[in-house]
């Protein structure tokens, strides 16, 4: 038998690749939550991390838990849920980015909504800086959304690196302005593609404006240019382009939770539960 709270520990460290920013999720003291992974490790008998000073990293055992940590922890709260009884009733407005939207979220809704079916639920779909002046104003309870890192808002759901992908085959030569395809403004990632080029003097041209993600994919699919993808998010049909394209590096960004202050604290809290619980390390896409 596992233990729901090492398991909890070792998901927030795999969703975030440190220590340092699980134990500040989960308001843990550093060597607690050493000590949970310890434990765990002990439990399994095999490393399910490795780790140095600087960097971590899961192991294919590591993997396999995430994915068996997530259905244990639904199973817990599934069964905690059934025999208390959910007394959550009222609305609730939800707003996630249409690029999030089309990961794991969809699941993570249908099975929040099984176990509060208490809590309307309204789901909105947008980009980062409509969905974060909707909380402002009042109109989201609950927002999933990208930020830079250093921002300090809202609580962090997990690290990200920024990659510049494209379909395979698409070329991107030194002498000629980098093709990009960009949001309709405003979009942070608009803005980090032209802060990161300007920077080193690199040319570019707008290829293709569009309003959501099914936009981008189709049109970087097409081959009309390249685009920034956090690298969570970039489909496996993508190739990430190597340091030798002559691109400069895009830095990280913060996939973060926005509350609204005056929502009901408790349909909240079990929202948050249910995006941590589905919440996925980082997976590869091809170089």
């Amino acid at each position: 038998m596992y233990s729901a709270e090492q398991l909890r520990t070792f998901l927030a460290v795999a969703q975030s690749l440190s220590f340092t920013r699980a134990a500040a999720q989960l308001n843990l003291a550093q060597p607690t939550v050493s000590q949970h992974i310890r434990k765990l490790e002990d439990a399994v008998g095999r490393p399910l991390l490795v780790r140095d000073t600087r960097t971590v990293a899961l192991t294919a055992d590591g993997e396999a838990m995430a994915e068996f940590a997530r259905t244990i922890i639904s199973a817990h709260e599934q069964a905690v849920d059934y025999f208390t009884g959910s007394r959550l009733r009222g609305r609730l407005r939800f707003g996630v980015t249409d690029d999030v939207a089309l990961t794991q979220v969809p699941t993570m809704l249908r099975e929040f909504r099984k176990l509060h079916p208490g809590i309307d639920l309204a789901l909105t779909v947008a980009q980062g800086p409509v969905l974060q002046r909707r909380i402002e104003s009042g109109h989201l309870d609950v927002a999933l959304v990208k930020t830079e890192p250093g921002e300090r808002r809202g609580r962090l759901l997990r690290r990200d690196r920024l990659i510049w992908a494209s379909a395979a085959g698409t070329e991107v030569t030194a002498d000629l302005p980098v093709p990009l395809i960009v949001y309709q403004a405003p979009s942070i990632s608009r803005t980090l593609a032209a802060r990161a080029l300007d920077a080193v003097g690199r040319r570019y041209r707008v290829t293709c404006t569009v309003h959501g993600v099914n936009g981008v994919l189709a049109a970087v699919r097409a081959g009309l240019g390249i685009a920034i993808f956090a690298r969570s998010l970039a489909p496996g049909d993508l190739v990430e382009l190597p340091p030798g394209a002559g691109l400069p590096q895009l830095g990280e960004i913060d996939q973060v939770l926005l509350t609204n202050p005056h929502a009901r604290t408790e349909p909240v809290e079990a929202l948050t539960r249910a995006i941590l619980s589905h919440a996925h390390p980082i997976k590869s896409i091809h170089h």
